[in-house]
């Protein structure tokens, strides 16, 4: 079982930045893949990033957030890391990082939860209009 603690959330406004972090308690991280998901009030956790396991080489997004969010692994340092930009009102929500033993590099695979063995309490991302 690997324990996944987020930080990086806060307030922002429209247009703004912000980076979130997500660290790993393991000493094989490289093995498993990375996913971020986020659930805004009232509605279902949604598929957000996700990257496959050891360099992270195939990276997946959801279709809302492409080109605005970049995922990324240090697996020196054990840390997923999310890039959030041009951030809009509509990416308010409390985003989860999540890990999975399976080693798949397929979007279709990556973005389901239920691939994921691991998941950490979230972090709240609020943007203001």
């Amino acid at each position: 079982q690997v324990q996944l603690v987020e930080s990086g959330g806060g307030l922002v406004q429209a247009g703004g930045s912000l980076r979130l972090s997500c660290a790993a308690s393991t000493r094989t991280f490289s093995s498993y893949a990375m996913g971020w998901f986020r659930q805004a009030p009232g509605k279902a956790r949604e598929f957000v990033a996700a990257l496959s396991w050891k360099s992270g080489a195939n990276s997946y997004y959801a279709d809302s957030v492409k080109g605005r969010f970049t995922a990324s692994r240090d697996n020196a340092k054990n840390t997923l890391y999310l890039q959030m930009s041009r951030l809009k009102p509509e990416d308010t929500a409390v985003y989860y990082c999540a890990a999975s033993t399976v080693a798949s590099i397929f979007k279709e695979d990556l973005e389901r939860m239920s691939m994921y063995d691991d998941w950490g309490q979230g972090t709240q991302v609020t943007v203001s209009s």
